[in-house]
């Protein structure tokens, strides 16, 4: 079936773009963008790169050093549910095929398309320097958090998560010409940059208004592949589908925003970095898909109520299981963020980097104000929540002593004085402020005053009215 293409992605060269831009422009108002200029000097563009035309992998530095690495390989020709079927191998193993799949190029009926993804490199080889992540990518609290914090607390989830797919949301992904990934919304609606290190990819992209246009009629499940012989009968709003595409060429980086649909093919063999992440900016989204998911997780056990000593805590055990979070995870997370961005504002009060802290408290307090109408979050459920959970988010005090926590201030403010330092708004970093990486010790009171403020976080209400509270302190102070 032909789709309807209205346009092209725009595309900026990132030297003439500086991070205010980029946000006002593409992150606040959720557009794609090609950004060219911002992998020039990363070694990966050296190291993994035939010097070649077109370029192609250098399979021989994999070979060489990650021949052990077990990695998950997709069979872009094999469907599984609502994904490629995907199979774990060695590097080695991966490579071995890739060759001899090229040995068989003009047999195309013994060639196999297989697609390494999801290759979390920068967790498994912290030592190797491939890439930096580019300035308009920084404020990633999701890969900031899972550097120093576990994405579940609960026993009952860890013990049945792979922790693997959830060390981290930084990829490598590598495949021949002719592999590709079907169309997907990205996971947890986050925002995701990919930087193609040698290859060109084809991009479609659908905006997230037009997203309820791919669902089947049964609302059950959604287009697999704008290339597939999509029935009308069977999905009714396809038809009216308008589309940008774009060709992504080697060294370029695409922001794709949250909750666009997007299919991608590699027209050349290709190395891809991929990175999942989101902040204050789209906060909203990740929730929002955790309350649809939460929905469709709570109606398939609904009849099983009234038969369950702990209804809730079954449906966010189900919650984690498909969507990778649930809402207790996600509010132990805002909690962290909310009592990190508190202290940064506490000692940053006007330094240029304030505003950053402000905006970071504005979107979690919007978002608390819709967690708090949760049925997960009366009181009768709170008090049912797991020790861990609980112990995760209720004690300022401990929190705040904890080194997980302490890591994580010291990655966030490090992040806003690298962007107010580049982003030619000013030159020096101003010597008056007070990092409160090197300020929590006995002199310093602004524990003290959160615990005056909240003494315990007993849910989203409590840490609302924390915010609140210190929110009004600063505008006086200032």
């Amino acid at each position: 079936m032909a789709i309807t293409i209205s346009g092209e992605i725009e595309r900026v060269d990132a030297k003439s773009l500086t991070y205010a831009q980029f946000v006002e422009r593409y992150m606040k108002p959720n557009t794609p963008v090609v950004l060219t200029g911002l992998t020039d000097t990363w070694q990966s563009c050296s190291d993994w790169v035939l010097n070649s035309e077109p370029s192609r992998p250098n399979l021989f530095f994999f070979s060489s050093n990650c021949s052990d690495s077990i990695v998950q390989v997709a069979d872009c020709y094999e469907k599984e549910y609502s994904d490629q079927k995907r199979v774990e191998m060695s590097m080695g193993d991966f490579i071995s095929n890739w060759i001899r799949n090229s040995d068989n190029e003009s047999n195309l009926t013994n060639k196999s398309f297989h697609y390494l993804k999801d290759w979390h490199f920068v967790k498994e080889y912290p030592n190797y320097c491939a890439y930096k992540t580019p300035l308009f990518f920084k404020d990633d609290w999701l890969n900031l958090y899972l550097d120093t914090h576990p994405l579940h607390r609960d026993s009952d989830i860890c013990q049945h998560q792979n922790e693997a797919n959830c060390a981290d949301y930084r990829f490598v992904y590598i495949g021949t010409k002719g592999t590709w990934t079907p169309l997907h919304a990205d996971v947890f609606r986050s925002y995701s940059w990919s930087a193609n290190v040698c290859g060109k990819k084809h991009w479609f992209f659908l905006s997230p208004s037009q997203s309820p246009l791919l669902s089947h009629r049964n609302g059950k499940s959604s287009v697999y592949s704008v290339y597939d012989d999509i029935s009308e009968e069977q999905f009714p709003g396809f038809q009216k589908t308008v589309w940008l595409e774009c060709i992504q060429e080697k060294g370029e980086v695409i922001f794709v925003p949250s909750g666009w649909y997007h299919q991608v093919h590699n027209l050349e063999d290709t190395i891809s970095i991929n990175h999942n992440w989101f902040n204050g900016y789209n906060l909203s989204w990740v929730w929002n898909l955790l309350v649809e998911d939460y929905k469709v997780a709570k109606e398939y056990i609904e009849d099983i109520r009234d038969i369950c000593d702990d209804f809730e805590s079954l449906c966010q055990r189900n919650l984690a299981a498909n969507t990778g979070m649930n809402f207790y995870d996600f509010f132990i997370f805002v909690t962290r963020f909310a009592l990190a961005n508190l202290i940064e504002l506490y000692h940053a009060q006007n330094s240029k980097i304030t505003h950053h802290f402000v905006h970071n408290l504005t979107s979690i307090h919007d978002v608390l104000a819709k967690m708090k109408l949760e049925e997960a979050f009366n009181a009768h459920n709170l008090k049912n929540i797991s020790f861990e959970n609980q112990s995760a988010f209720s004690d300022i005090s401990l929190i705040v002593l904890d080194k997980s926590f302490h890591e994580l201030r010291k990655a966030l403010v490090k992040t806003y004085e690298e962007i107010s330092m580049k982003d030619r708004n000013f030159t020096e970093f101003e010597k008056s402020f007070c990092s409160s990486i090197n300020c929590l010790d006995k002199d310093c009171d602004v524990i003290d005053l959160m615990l005056d403020f909240v003494s315990k976080i007993n849910g989203p209400e409590g840490l609302i009215n924390l915010i609140d509270r210190f929110l009004e302190r600063s505008r006086i102070c200032t």
